[in-house]
């Protein structure tokens, strides 16, 4: 008796230690996905592979990718980790996990620009976040969920709406004790309400909340974040003529986006560069990023165009598999339904069989009943 208590004490503190590993990993990549998405996505498979049964940290693991290939802007895939990740909850009895999915498959949708979806599953999350007891742990959830509202509502209402929403998410961010933890979020929701500003022509509100977004993002090395609110900065800066003080945040936009492997904000950065050097007539340094602008754009109309056509093959190779499983299918079910006409057929033959053997004892028990009765005449 002893040995086991033992035995089950050392499997505990052995689950314990590991999954306290986890929790570091999963905290640590969290930092990083804007800083360094690939170490993230390396870090998501650990988790996954070193879960082993438990589904919770599996659910961690999954989401975790996909939130890393949401910052390389790969949705596709991205979508992919995250189906794989709503495929186990079911399993899992954490309530703050569900309401952490439900809030990402939102905030996928408003990413893929299917807004009417994404409302669907953020009003799911806003549900259950009102109904969960713990209000202290919701904060960040219920944060996400008003910003990307305010950014659908930049899309599809007004700035001013928006602006609104974003406030919200921006004051529930602001309530989490570990400032690491939002510093991100924070970033991408003041890097937006910035871009609100710019679109309602308040150029000093939107280079303030350019600014505080790139001090948020530098503070926690998130690369791509100081990049774009840099080049937020610099937009300012040219619609206001200050060509110079532009191609300086540019610049330094660009040694940052560097390590970052972004085409999207790539392209921003060159036509930035290329438009603020025309205006100053440097046409030598406006030819070079103007082709690298052009060249950038291509890429990203070739890697659009892959992605369609590996997922058409994708489809194509799906289609054929369901096609093959459909037809091992239905001649399984031709050789099921095959042996079971046999099978009624054998038995029926049996019944006929036996009957006509009854038949014959009867006929034969008459017989000799008729010959009997002539034997006592």
């Amino acid at each position: 008796m002893y040995v086991l208590v033992v035995g089950l004490l050392t499997t505990i503190s052995i689950h314990a230690q590991n999954f306290k590993k986890l929790d570091s990993i999963l905290k640590v990549a969290t930092n990083e996905i804007y800083s360094n998405p690939d170490n993230v996505i390396k870090a998501g498979e650990m988790v996954v592979v070193q879960s082993g049964d438990n589904v919770d940290y599996k659910i961690k693991g999954y989401k975790l990718i996909s939130d890393a290939y949401s910052a390389k802007r790969d949705y596709e895939k991205s979508v992919e980790y995250l189906i794989k990740s709503s495929e186990l909850l079911p399993l899992s009895n954490d309530k703050l996990l569900k309401i952490n999915i439900i809030n990402k498959t939102g905030i996928q949708y408003h990413q893929l620009k299917v807004y009417d979806k994404s409302i669907q599953y953020l009003d799911q999350a806003e549900q259950l976040i009102a109904e969960y007891p713990y209000k202290d742990s919701i904060h960040m959830e219920l944060g996400k969920n008003y910003v990307v509202r305010g950014f659908i509502y930049k899309e599809k209402l007004s700035c001013a709406i928006a602006i609104t929403y974003i406030d919200r998410g921006i004051a529930e961010l602001m309530k989490i004790k570990d400032k690491s933890e939002s510093a991100t979020k924070m970033s991408i929701a003041i890097y937006n309400k910035g871009n609100c500003y710019l679109l309602m022509n308040n150029n000093k509100l939107a280079l303030q909340n350019f600014e505080q977004a790139a001090t948020i993002a530098r503070e926690v090395n998130a690369k791509s974040l100081e990049a774009f609110a840099l080049k937020g900065s610099a937009k300012v800066f040219t619609l206001e003529g200050k060509n110079t003080e532009a191609i300086v945040a540019l610049n330094k936009a660009l040694d940052l986006s560097s390590d970052v492997d972004d085409l999207i904000l790539d392209q921003e950065i060159y036509r930035g560069l290329a438009e603020n050097y025309l205006a100053l007539n440097q046409l030598d340094k406006f030819k070079i990023y103007q082709l690298k602008f052009l060249a950038t754009q291509k890429l990203i109309k070739n890697t659009e165009r892959i992605s369609v056509s590996e997922s058409i093959g994708d489809k194509e190779l799906e289609f054929k598999v369901k096609k093959a499983e459909l037809s091992t299918k239905f001649y399984y079910l031709l050789l099921v339904l095959l042996l079971f006409l046999i099978l009624i057929v054998l038995f029926f033959y049996a019944i006929i069989k036996r009957k006509r053997k009854e038949i014959e004892t009867i006929k034969s028990q008459i017989y000799l009943l008729q010959n009997q009765k002539s034997k006592e005449a």
